[in-house]
């Protein structure tokens, strides 16, 4: 078996048509089957099946796919990594992101790891942790960070940061009233609430309110904390967010204090797929981060 053999079998597997995949390739067409049932015999059945005159991958072969995806993306790797051992590192690191800390974090990773690396480029996009989550299994980013809960399936991941959630007032609320520099849970359950609009934050906020007994009164669901603070600033309600909010808040109309009784945490996370390897600028990019998060 040689590689250009798995070069080809992805093309099929790409255009699902061995003409679309032979002109992709500049080679005619019934080399390119033979080719691919050359493969076929190597391997002993069957990877495509013909059904009412479209082209499928059989089990078999969408189990070889994952494979062939993983050596060729090696090869390439290795080929790269190689050249850029005289050239130096060099390509573009794909990120997606969430708001509130990742950016101040991202900006960080950025930073030190161009010290090492200047030729590296990044290529930076943002939204919310589904939409980051999606990017990154769909191999529209290399790298992603976003807010925990998320769903880790076909994804690597690592805790690169821990914050407390927060509650934004005005400072002719009730709550500005109380002294020091938290305030209880269960003062805030009387009071209307602004959160964020992430779905799973709904579930994760009843549960958090339910020793108080009170079920949370939601008065509005906003994904940007900009926004929320500006209802805060006319009592529109009071809004919960992760502390991160208080990088936003550039105002003195406004107060910001940890919740606490009890206290509750988010993390962000750095994920990347686990199906394929990463570019080596991505993936240096990565180990950069890991190594960071483990000395502090």
């Amino acid at each position: 078996m040689e590689l250009r053999h798995l070069r080809y079998f992805l093309a099929v597997c790409e255009e699902m048509n061995f003409t679309r995949a032979a002109e992709k390739l500049m080679i005619a067409q019934p080399p390119l089957s033979r080719q691919i049932k050359d493969l076929e015999d190597e391997v002993g059945t069957k990877l495509f099946v013909r059904e009412h005159h479209t082209l499928q991958l059989t089990e078999e072969g969408i189990r070889f796919r994952t494979y062939a995806n993983r050596i060729v993306a090696l090869a390439d790797a290795s080929v790269e990594d190689i050249r850029e051992m005289h050239t130096g590192l060099k390509g573009t690191v794909y990120i997606a992101q969430v708001e509130g800390k990742a950016p101040r974090l991202t900006a960080g990773f950025i930073s030190t790891f161009s010290e090492k690396y200047p030729q590296v480029q990044y290529n930076i996009w943002n939204g919310n942790s589904d939409e980051v989550t999606q990017r990154v299994r769909n191999g529209l980013a290399d790298v992603g960070i976003i807010m925990e809960p998320y769903d880790p399936q076909g994804l690597h991941s690592m805790p690169v940061y821990t914050e407390a959630w927060v509650a934004i007032f005005s400072r002719t609320h009730p709550l500005a009233k109380m002294k020091g520099r938290t305030v209880p849970l269960e003062k805030i359950a009387g009071y209307d609430l602004i959160i964020p609009s992430r779905g799973s934050r709904l579930q994760e906020i009843e549960d958090w309110f339910a020793p108080t007994g009170v079920t949370p009164s939601i008065r509005a669901r906003i994904a940007n904390a900009t926004s929320a603070y500006e209802l805060c600033e006319k009592n529109v309600g009071v809004a919960i967010y992760p502390a991160a909010v208080a990088d936003l808040v550039h105002d003195d109309s406004v107060l910001i204090k940890e919740i606490s009784h009890p206290k509750r945490t988010t993390t962000y996370v750095l994920i990347y797929p686990e199906d394929h390897l990463p570019s080596p600028a991505a993936g240096r990019y990565v180990e950069h981060i890991r190594e960071n998060i483990e000395k502090n």
